[in-house]
């Protein structure tokens, strides 16, 4: 079978006199090494690109965690300067492509970032500094320079039954690296609460009815997935999903 390929959103960074499209590297080897698939990254030109084509030709959509959040004004807020950075151009590509993805049945993996944008393009909102409201815990990474320690796996979560994510760990608790300052506020279209943290924060999402895969996780699974058994379910589950759709394309061009 044809290995499948996988359309990962990217950043727009400046740095070394240039403007850099770029994911890191953890999301590419986890989708490499674990989900099986071949990540190929697709540049933020927003409406310049031809999403329909793109997706004709890939067998899913992995959307990445970031620095950066998306912009306030897409979900009917303000943008200060607290709340940013922003990366307008990522918004811009992934919005659209996130609403074409489930339209179009393509297997959607949608992280921290990604599960924010997931819930903003179905018509939800986003809560910002969640950490200074009544009732939540701080979900911030602790600081320090050491990136294993930032994304220690400390929080727990609950996994809903009857979801998606349970047929993936079954329902319960499982232990999860959630850092985040921002978080879903209320609750886009079409999507299901598939996990929460202690303080009822939205830790991952489904489209229900979607045709295909389609789930956001708050936490950052990529960091992990080699180590770590729940944090490598998730990308096998997405991977499954992606050979699945690559295996029906096969078929059809094998019998035309």
């Amino acid at each position: 079978m044809t290995q499948p390929i996988v359309a990962v959103s990217t950043d727009v960074r400046q740095f070394e006199n240039y403007t850099w499209h770029a994911a890191p590297r953890q999301y590419l080897d986890a989708a490499l090494s674990v989900a099986g698939v071949l990540p190929v990254l697709v540049p933020s030109f927003g409406e310049r690109l031809d999403l329909e084509a793109l997706l004709e030709r890939v067998d899913g959509v992995m959307l990445t965690g970031s620095k950066s959040n998306v912009h306030p004004s897409l979900y009917g807020r303000e943008a200060t300067e607290e709340n940013g950075p922003y990366d307008e151009a990522r918004d811009a590509t992934t919005v659209p492509l996130i609403r074409l993805a489930i339209e179009r049945g393509v297997p959607l993996l949608a992280i921290c970032r990604g599960l924010q944008e997931l819930n903003v393009a179905l018509g939800g909102t986003l809560d910002s500094e969640i950490q200074e409201m009544e009732g939540r815990i701080d979900h911030r990474a602790p600081v320090s320079d050491d990136q294993d320690l930032r994304f220690a796996i400390r929080q727990k979560v609950e996994i809903r039954p009857g979801t998606c994510l349970a047929q993936v760990f079954g329902a319960g608790e499982i232990m999860v690296n959630s850092v985040h300052r921002q978080a879903v506020g209320r609750l886009g279209n079409r999507l299901q609460v598939e996990a929460v943290a202690e303080d009822g924060t939205v830790e991952a999402v489904s489209v229900a009815g979607a045709p295909a895969f389609a789930v956001g996780v708050q936490w950052h699974p990529e960091y992990w997935a080699r180590s770590d058994d729940a944090s490598a379910r998730i990308f096998r589950a997405f991977g499954e999903a992606a050979a699945a759709r690559a295996a029906a394309r096969d078929r059809r061009i094998a019998a035309e």
